[in-house]
Formats: C-alpha cells, sequence, structure tokens
C-alpha cells in the first residue's frame, strides 16, 4: 500500500505524516521500514472504517490509548520513548483501560497513594507528571494530586585520595576505557556512543559528539545529537592510564565500547566494593571528576566546558555536595583539636 516517504529527522527518528479524511495522521518510528509499515497498517484500517487512534475524540480514549496516541505523534528519543512505556506498562494499571472521561480527581489521587506505597517519589512523580501531559494532549486539566515529598538524592562519588588508588585499581582491567572515560566526565551514553574518529590520541584529546541509548527494544540506538549543545566538546585526555590504554586496543573506526552499559557499571561497583571504596556506579565517576576539579581549584566555567554541564546550577549543586565532605573533614579538624587541648590539660 502506497503511503508518503518516511524522512530522517536530526534525531535519528524517522517520520511521515499521513492525510486521512482532510486530516492529518503522524507516525514515527526508529527504523524506516518500521514507519512505512506502521503508516501502511493504519491507512489500511482507515479504508477498512477504522478510525486512527489519533483521529479519535481525546477525552474518549482510555488512558492507555491516549498514552499510545501522545507516544505515536511525539518525537522522541528512544531512551525517553522506552521510560513512557515503562509508565504506560508499570504504574497507574487499575486506570490504563478506562476512559478519560470517566477517570475523576479521586481516582487518579488514589492510584498516586496505592503507587507510594511501593515506589520511589522521584519515580512517582516522573510518572504523573507524564500522565499530566498526556491528559493536556487531551483537552484535559490535569487535577492537583497529593505526592510524596522529594529527599534530593545525592550521588555518591570518590574524593582525590580515593580517585588515586581507584585509578591504580582499575588499570589492566578488561573494562578500564569505559570506566577512565567516565571518571573522565564523560557520561555513559556518550561512553556507548564514542567512535575511535573521535579519539586523536596525538593532541591527547577526544570529541564527544552524538551518544547511544536504550530504547523500548533493550538494544542500543546511536544518535548524532547529545544531550545538549554543550554536552558537544572536546575532553582532554588527562590521565595516562587512559592515554595508554586507548593506544593500544587503537582501531581505525568503530564504536570503541562495545560491552552492555551495565556490564561496565557492574564492574565499577565489583571494583570499589574489592577495594573498599565507596560504592559508585558509572555516573558517580563523573561525579568524581566534578570532586577532583573541584579540590584541585579549577575554575567553575573550565569544569564545565570539560564536564559538557549547560548549566552552572548543576554545577553549583554537585559541588555543595562536594564542599560538605570538606565540612565535615573541618569538623573533625576541630573536634580533634579540642579534644587534644582537653588530654593535654589532665
Amino acid at each position: 500500500m502506497k503511503v508518503p516517504k518516511a524522512r530522517k529527522l536530526p534525531s535519528g527518528t524517522w517520520f511521515l505524516q499521513l492525510r486521512l479524511g482532510g486530516e492529518s495522521v503522524t507516525v514515527n518510528a526508529h527504523t524506516e521500514r518500521e514507519c512505512v509499515r506502521q503508516a501502511q497498517i493504519i491507512k489500511s484500517e482507515y479504508l477498512a472504517g477504522k478510525k486512527p487512534l489519533q483521529l479519535q475524540s481525546g477525552p474518549s480514549r482510555t488512558l492507555r490509548q491516549a498514552i499510545d496516541v501522545y507516544i505515536a505523534t511525539r518525537i522522541l528519543s528512544p531512551s525517553t520513548e522506552r521510560g513512557y512505556i515503562k509508565i504506560r506498562d508499570l504504574r497507574f494499571r487499575e486506570l490504563m483501560d478506562r476512559p478519560l472521561v470517566d477517570i475523576t480527581p479521586e481516582d487518579y489521587q488514589a492510584a498516586c497513594k496505592r503507587e507510594a506505597r511501593s515506589v520511589s517519589a522521584k519515580t512517582l512523580r516522573n510518572a504523573w507528571s507524564f500522565v499530566a501531559s498526556v491528559l493536556r494532549h487531551n483537552g484535559i486539566t490535569p487535577p492537583a494530586v497529593s505526592l510524596p515529598q522529594l529527599i534530593p538524592h545525592q550521588t555518591p562519588f570518590l574524593d582525590h585520595d580515593e580517585i588515586q588508588a581507584f585509578v591504580e585499581v582499575v588499570k589492566g582491567t578488561k573494562y578500564q576505557i569505559p570506566i577512565y572515560l567516565a571518571l573522565s566526565s564523560l557520561r555513559r551514553s556518550e561512553i556507548m556512543g564514542l567512535r575511535w574518529e573521535c579519539v586523536d590520541l596525538k593532541r591527547r584529546r577526544i570529541r564527544v559528539a552524538g551518544a547511544a541509548v536504550v530504547g523500548k527494544d533493550e538494544q542500543l540506538h546511536h544518535k548524532q545529537e547529545n544531550k545538549n549543545t554543550a554536552s558537544n566538546r572536546y575532553v582532554p585526555i588527562l590521565m595516562d592510564e587512559l592515554y595508554e590504554a586507548l593506544k593500544e586496543a587503537r582501531q581505525s573506526e568503530g564504536l570503541v565500547v562495545t560491552c552492555n552499559p551495565n556490564t561496565i557499571w557492574a564492574n565499577v561497583r565489583r571494583i570499589c566494593k574489592r577495594a573498599g571504596l565507596p560504592m559508585v556506579g558509572t555516573h558517580g565517576l563523573r561525579h568524581s571528576f566534578a570532586s577532583l576539579a573541584y579540590y584541585l581549584e579549577v575554575p567553575e566555567k573550565v569544569t564545565m566546558e570539560i564536564g559538557g554541564w549547560a548549566d552552572d546550577q548543576t554545577m553549583r549543586r554537585i559541588y555543595t555536595h562536594i564542599a560538605q565532605a570538606d565540612v565535615k573533614r573541618y569538623e573533625q579538624a576541630f573536634s580533634g583539636f579540642f579534644a587534644n587541648k582537653n588530654a593535654n590539660k589532665k
């Protein structure tokens, strides 16, 4: 069945638009073939008398259908789509197959209360925020619901002494390259998307551009665009250990890291446990980079540029967390001073 030609967007997603009965129906997919296939199904069903969900009245849809339409009509990254689908399949199950018009504010509040018993406040807030967006997309004002208080999560990190010990323990291990890259400020998605063509050993720098994220099919999907414009940057290869590891594994093209991203996280945790270090993960190593920059008194603007942080608020939150560790050390120094003073009197 003939449908318009799909086109690839800068995000890597394929897109086409159908005209059915004078109205537009948007089709998005991660491959050209899947995009065309979905469009053909929608068009054939329309010709058979079945109205596509996108053209049905919003409030008459079930919450599940409304979510499907919301996902289908938006250009989303694979990881964002995967997150939305998880919310659809795991959260607010008792509401999913009810028409939007029949769900009351009390129903939403009761569902939130039930969810709060099994998930974190952050998970619930993210899920509700998504559902609220879906309701607005269907012409419904989201009700004001009471949600658990969100306690800010502090990502564990290594301080400067711990970083030195960690680097030595990692040296020569199978996953040293991705681990050292994380400690050099790269995000997980940036590590998984890094290609050898972007590694300049002569100038000892890495060009960070593009990323790879896990999609709804649990496979890695590569995209040309990064998290934000600040994320596209050059990162200096500061560790000799990283330089030597890259030099030894050097290839002319292809991905630098080919293992599963969860494998990197698991090995970081295993190494930390074995070495008696704080149990950080891949993202915790990125914060450890900020910790070292803070210790070395690197200007905040320089740290933001190397790490690809887009705004100083994010950087300040990390620095505030790191500074709290310094406060504890100062407290111990004061306590030790007065303890010694009292001991000398005896």
